[in-house]
């Protein structure tokens, strides 16, 4: 498999907690002459190896540009044909014409950021939409017949409580939706939230408490009939995120935009952030996977997933012995944070909640 994933820098506001490529544009114009580079930057891609299974639109917000605006954006890749085709969208820019639009274009999946269904929770992030907006949005998809929506949800957010994460989900259950990517705040740096904590106006949840909402997270969405097949995300009926999987399974994927890593699965890359930098080069800079950062990259992304690491399979690719290579995989057997079933090494459940521990022995 191999995808495509476009980024759109623009929103019309700035979350406190992202590190994606973003700004404010000043006006339409602004987003216009970006989508000028967009296609020339597509256009450069080699064209014998445009073949694409997934495309996912990101940002940023992609549902803040106009009808106009998104035509010009669809019609770049209305050749492709996608078995899953994906675009971001923030309940407050959403409109039931421009559902309609992705609707005529092919789009089959929508990954709405919501991130919390509490106004006071929502206004503390720098989240400007309204639950109401959200409902409206999920009902207007499903309408047009797109039915394969994920929601986005964050928790561990200072001032949530485990009644937080019980509304969320109540909430949650209403919508019936197919998927759900349900994250855990992480402070990155050069985001507002990052420079309060800076000049100490931000204090990180709770790591209990963060563990005791992550495991009545899982346990509640499976009752809802969620499969939790990824540290993160949840699916009902096999609806997988497959542009992800691309990213768990280190398969080769095309970036275009400002801001945006591709891989062609030797070579990895990445875009200038700054637009008049990304206007003029494009590309900030790329390297040649070695052997064993592909092999750390195949370890980490791969045991994010529940499904885990195929240790044959590793190393008949890599030469070598997973077990002997990296003994103290046998250390966190033994706590409990790993287990080998039927050939394969995953993380157990008490693994999902401190995986950034395993990962650092591939690092």
């Amino acid at each position: 498999m191999k995808g495509l994933y476009v980024h759109i820098p623009f929103c019309e506001h700035i979350c406190f907690y992202c590190d994606f490529a973003k700004r404010v544009p000043k006006n339409k114009s602004m987003m216009d002459e970006y989508l000028l580079y967009l296609k020339k930057d597509f256009l450069a891609l080699d064209s014998d190896k445009k073949h694409y299974d997934t495309i996912y639109i990101g940002g940023g917000t992609p549902s803040l540009l106009d009808i106009d605006q998104l035509t010009t954006l669809f019609e770049l890749f209305k050749s492709y044909n996608p078995v899953e085709y994906t675009i971001e969208v923030n309940p407050e820019s959403y409109t039931h014409e421009k559902g309609l639009l992705f609707k005529q274009y092919g789009i089959n999946r929508i990954s709405l950021g919501v991130q919390s269904f509490e106004q006071p929770i929502l206004d503390y992030i720098g989240r400007k939409h309204k639950n109401e907006q959200v409902f409206d949005a999920v009902k207007s998809l499903k309408s047009i017949g797109i039915d394969n929506i994920s929601i986005d949800l964050i928790f561990a957010i200072p001032g949530q409580t485990m009644a937080s994460i019980k509304h969320d989900l109540d909430m949650l259950e209403t919508l019936d939706v197919t998927h759900v990517s349900y994250y855990s705040l992480i402070l990155e740096e050069k985001t507002v939230f990052h420079y309060k904590y800076l000049n100490n106006a931000f204090k990180k949840a709770d790591i209990d408490l963060e563990a005791d909402m992550y495991l009545y997270i899982q346990d509640r969405l499976a009752r809802l009939g969620f499969e939790q097949y990824e540290i993160s995300n949840f699916a009902k009926a096999g609806l997988y995120s497959k542009h992800n999987h691309l990213y768990w399974t280190m398969a080769p994927y095309d970036a275009i935009g400002a801001g945006a890593h591709g891989f062609d699965g030797q070579k990895r890359y990445y875009n200038y952030r700054d637009l008049p930098q990304y206007y003029e080069k494009v590309r900030q800079g790329s390297y040649i996977e070695t052997q064993e950062s592909y092999l750390s990259d195949t370890l980490i992304f791969g045991l994010r997933t529940l499904k885990g690491i195929h240790i044959e399979t590793v190393n008949q690719r890599h030469s070598i012995d997973l077990l002997e290579k990296y003994k103290d995989i046998q250390k966190f057997i033994d706590l409990g944070l790993l287990q080998i079933e039927d050939n394969y090494l995953k993380l157990t459940k008490k693994g999902l909640l401190l995986g950034n521990q395993v990962f650092e022995v591939f690092i």
